[in-house]
């Protein structure tokens, strides 16, 4: 078994950050563990509080595991402050992690910021150390410093990302606005779009914490970036079908459905 760990937020809805992300882990036959950086309150139609985990805290609980359990590979999702941004960098840099997926949280899908404005220039910290990092559109428009509109200006960012020491790059093309706009692997210096039609649903709460984690279990499992990548993209495409209407606004995609099959449970 491999073993997996996820450093971001608590979602109370259960559709996105730690939640979202050990729920894909044990989909994807890994064996998931967290670090929790803060606790949301949200729920499906947005997020109504933000409260921090102590620095120290956040530190102990990346100790604590790694003291104790083999790491094959790491998730940073939601880090909201610059102090616990370069605490897990240096703490991870200093424990040797390996394969670290870093998803760039940047603000909720229903506008809440969930990085503060001063912690911007330190997340660069994180993509200094990521071995894939997967910023949507708007968050790679701030790491790279220019405006993306069309498929040209992804590949110009992921090079800029790139440049600041993350070894690959996936944009997320989800807010471009053509159809079907695809995202963007820069892996081992090559390109790669990876073209997918959008799928009819609003509920897609949790889609990028579930990629990225998808992506890091892969990636434990000893795929290569370009394959880790395809696999968590087919994953989270079958989750967006089969996202449950939970809640009054956004539900959360379907991330253990294939399990609850198997189990003969309906689903719906």
């Amino acid at each position: 078994m491999k073993n997996v760990l996820t450093i971001a937020g608590s979602d109370a809805s259960g559709g996105a950050g730690i939640q979202a992300d050990l729920k894909t882990m044990c989909a994807l036959g890994v064996y998931g563990m967290s670090v929790i950086t803060a606790v949301t309150a949200q729920n499906t139609q947005g997020v109504y509080g933000v409260q921090e985990i102590d620095t120290d805290m956040v530190d102990h609980q990346i100790r604590a595991v790694f003291e104790d359990i083999r790491v094959d590979a790491v998730k940073v999702g939601m880090v909201s402050s610059a102090g616990i941004i370069r605490t897990i960098r240096e703490r991870l840099r200093v424990l040797g992690a390996k394969n670290i997926v870093v998803d760039p949280v940047m603000v909720s899908k229903s506008g809440c910021p969930l990085l503060r404005t001063e912690a911007v220039p330190a997340i660069r910290g994180l993509t200094e150390i990521a071995d894939v990092i997967t910023p949507n559109i708007p968050e790679a428009e701030i790491l790279a410093g220019f405006s993306i509109k069309t498929e040209e200006d992804m590949r110009r960012a992921a090079r800029v990302i790139a440049e600041q020491g993350a070894k690959n790059v996936l944009i997320k093309g989800g807010h471009r606005m053509e159809d079907g706009a695809g995202d963007l692997l820069l892996a081992d210096g090559n390109f790669v779009f990876l073209q997918a039609g959008r799928i009819d649903t609003k509920n897609t709460h949790g889609t990028g914490c579930t990629l990225s984690s998808a992506i890091a279990s892969r990636l434990a499992l000893g795929d290569t970036v370009e394959d880790a990548v395809r696999a968590a993209k087919n994953y989270i495409t079958q989750a967006i079908i089969d996202s449950y209407d939970v809640g009054k606004g956004t539900g959360p995609v379907g991330h253990l459905t294939a399990l609850y099959r198997r189990a003969g449970m309906e689903i719906g």
